[in-house]
């Protein structure tokens, strides 16, 4: 397990450079994402004759405010995960679940305390699923690549017919 933890952590940047690096790929997916989301919605809502002006519109008024909230929560998680692996020594799955909670927890909190409480467990739960769901996939991996003794099978046609 420890060797498929340190495998894990070298495929990623260090930590300082991995929350910019993070920070920037959410940014990315949130202005694809809000590009596709926003474009339909602004193409569904548009009359007659104005529906490419206003999807286009919507797209440049809307979607880098989505890319921004998804970089801000990208780099909040990267910042509270690098935090828990410096403080436990150790880069584990447990890490970006606490992440998760946290980030969440922490974003919801201007909204009061029951409300950020429910987003923490929330994030918390979404994050152990994916960590959850990448664990069974690496294993599954891992099983795969196992080397297997080969089968030795009998001979499918059956014994040689003797000659005389």
């Amino acid at each position: 397990m420890a060797a498929m933890d340190e495998e894990v952590s070298t495929m990623r940047e260090p930590c300082p450079w991995r929350i910019l690096d993070d920070c920037g790929g959410a940014f990315a997916m949130g202005c694809i994402g809000g590009s596709v989301w926003h474009g339909v919605k602004g193409y569904r809502s548009a009359p007659m004759g104005l529906k490419y002006r206003e999807c286009i519109n919507a797209i440049k008024l809307r979607a880098p405010t989505v890319g921004g909230n998804f970089g801000i929560w990208g780099a909040m998680f990267s910042s509270f995960d690098c935090s828990f692996a410096a403080l436990r020594g150790k880069d584990d799955p447990w890490n970006a679940i606490a992440s998760g909670f946290v980030t969440s927890g922490v974003l919801a909190a201007r909204f009061g305390a029951s409300t950020a409480l429910k987003s923490a467990v929330g994030g918390g739960v979404i994050l152990a699923c994916i960590e959850g769901l990448t664990v069974a996939i690496n294993n599954w991996q891992t099983q795969q690549m196992k080397p297997q003794r080969p089968q030795i099978m009998d001979d499918p046609l059956g014994p040689a017919p003797a000659r005389s």
